[in-house]
């Protein structure tokens, strides 16, 4: 599913007017039509009939105005309050107004807004003050309006974004509405699905508003969200007739001494991701512990100094790395120099490629190694490894991880897992893929070892490597997710997440995982 930012928005708007002839009127319409059909599903659910529509003078505020329309005329007690005056509103929403005084609707201009004790006699309360268009700080009665309709803890439902938050960077100035729930029209937001925005956004209904499909999926909008329909049609499917061979061999290079468990996690995520042959590569002196601990993957011993990968472990890795459908390297190889002198000799080979950890921290001062590699790497930093890779802060990095990990990926032809709450995998032409899976529960260690070996493991079952990479985060979030739902987000552990990823494509491949997102159609 595409995701787009405000100017997006509006050109699909415009597009859809002069190219396809459908009228404003007609998208305001379908608009506040998929938002009375939120509201009723909503109040369906925890009962009540009191609506009350906070609505501005733009188009945002004349959807929540042909909502209360609708709304009105299926039987619900609907008021709208202004925070204009009525003659403040043009165009459509002026007639939207009208259609709603004519319905039935109270209406008010609101001269004093009323206070959150006030509100608190609604059930469900509308915000349709600020549309997508919206910049910067919201002050005056619309300010007042958003603080009070948060203070009354009724639930609110957003027609398109909260009011006052960014549509592009999820970011907001001063107030801003928390929804309990959002009705974004035509495509999502950019700023609906990443932090800190999704805490505001609530539940999101993707609302059908007449866009012809052209508009929709339109090859110039670069930005996506993953869904599970779109991991479904890339997971292989397992025929009768076939064997380990047929999954994919991968190569694992990982560990060093103190650092075994992220051998062992990484073969693991590849194994339980369905790879039919894993080889793990460890240095010599951690060989027995990470062969005690993998029984089902291959640990081969690999040449070693003082605990860590030597230089001349290159010859060995080499030859492995000739069998192998996807190699992954970097989970706690260490800072060792053999360390850098491997990653380099995979780098130069032809092999796809997963870049992790200390794979990545060793290049830090030698980027130009990854600007002229001749692999199809995929690169899976969190904030700070990006930050070492890139010499741009990790609040930088936080601060817009759509860019950064675009900036990566363009910088070193690679692709780019940007890891953390709302993953961004990224590629050299510019798509970027939001993963809206996983939870806070991850925040522990070994997680990225697992991811690791997932993405490996979908590369080497077929998977094209962009593909793999947001696969991988999408699957390995959604196994801690099964976690989450069944006893909480504390005390996940890594192995855990490995074990959850057989039920977590299952989920999926059966059709039986539905997004957060939710779509609103006839």
């Amino acid at each position: 599913m595409r995701v787009v930012t405000a100017a997006q928005i509006a050109e699909l708007d415009r597009r859809a007017t002069e190219e396809y002839g459908i009228p404003i009127s007609r998208l305001m319409d379908a608009a506040g039509r998929r938002v009375a059909q939120a509201a009723e599903e909503i109040l369906g659910v925890q009962g009540g009939r009191r609506i009350l529509v906070l609505a501005g003078k733009g188009n945002n505020g004349g959807d929540g105005l042909v909502a209360a329309r609708y709304l009105r005329a299926g039987g619900f007690d609907v008021r709208a309050l202004l925070a204009v005056s009525q003659g403040d509103l043009q165009g459509e929403p002026a007639r939207a107004l009208a259609a709603a005084a004519n319905a039935g609707v109270t209406i008010h201009s609101v001269p004093t807004p009323p206070s959150g004790e006030e509100l608190a006699h609604e059930d469900l309360i509308i915000d349709a003050l600020f549309g997508t268009g919206f910049h910067g700080p919201i002050r005056g009665v619309a300010a007042a309006l958003i603080d009070s309709a948060n203070r009354s803890a009724k639930p609110i439902l957003a027609v398109d974004i909260p009011s006052g938050l960014d549509a592009d960077t999820g970011r907001w100035e001063g107030s801003c509405i928390r929804a309990a729930a959002t009705v974004t029209m035509g495509l999502p937001k950019i700023g609906l699905l990443v932090h800190p925005g999704v805490e505001m956004a609530g539940t999101i209904y993707v609302a059908d508003i007449g866009y012809p499909a052209p508009l929709r999926d339109d090859p110039s909008i670069p930005t996506h969200m993953v869904t599970a329909e779109m991991i479904r049609a890339l997971l292989p499917v397992r025929r009768p007739d076939t064997h380990k061979g047929t999954y994919g061999r991968v190569l694992i290079i990982a560990g060093s001494v103190g650092f075994t468990g992220a051998a062992t996690l990484a073969t693991l995520g590849a194994l339980r991701a369905g790879s039919g042959l894993v080889v793990v590569g460890v240095p010599q002196s951690v060989y027995a512990i990470v062969a005690s601990k993998v029984t089902e993957g291959m640990p081969t011993p690999l040449p070693d100094a003082n605990g860590a990968l030597a230089s001349d472990a290159v010859g060995k890795i080499e030859e492995l790395a000739a069998g192998a459908d996807a190699i992954a390297v970097g989970p706690g190889l260490s800072g060792a120099s053999g360390v850098l002198t491997v990653v380099e000799a995979l780098l130069a080979g032809s092999r796809p490629l997963v870049i992790d950890a200390d794979g990545l921290n060793v290049l830090a001062g030698r980027r130009g190694a990854l600007e002229r590699t001749h692999a199809m790497a995929v690169l899976t930093p969190h904030p700070g490894e990006l930050s070492r890779l890139t010499g741009i802060s990790a609040a930088e990095v936080q601060r817009d991880r759509l860019q950064a990990a675009r900036s990566a990926a363009a910088r070193f032809k690679s692709i780019v897992t940007l890891k953390g709450a709302r993953t961004v995998v990224a590629t050299p032409e510019g798509e970027a893929f939001i993963v809206p899976t996983g939870n806070a529960g991850m925040a522990t260690g070994g997680m990225g070892d697992v991811l690791t070996g997932v993405t490996a493991s979908f590369i080497g079952q077929g998977l094209q490597p962009t593909q793999a990479a947001y696969a991988g985060a999408y699957i390995h979030g959604l196994a801690a997710d099964l976690i989450a739902h069944a006893r909480g987000m504390v005390g996940i552990l890594a192995s855990e997440v490995a074990d959850h990823l057989p039920p977590a494509i299952q989920r999926v491949q059966v059709g039986r995982h539905v997004d957060g997102v939710r779509e609103l159609r006839d």
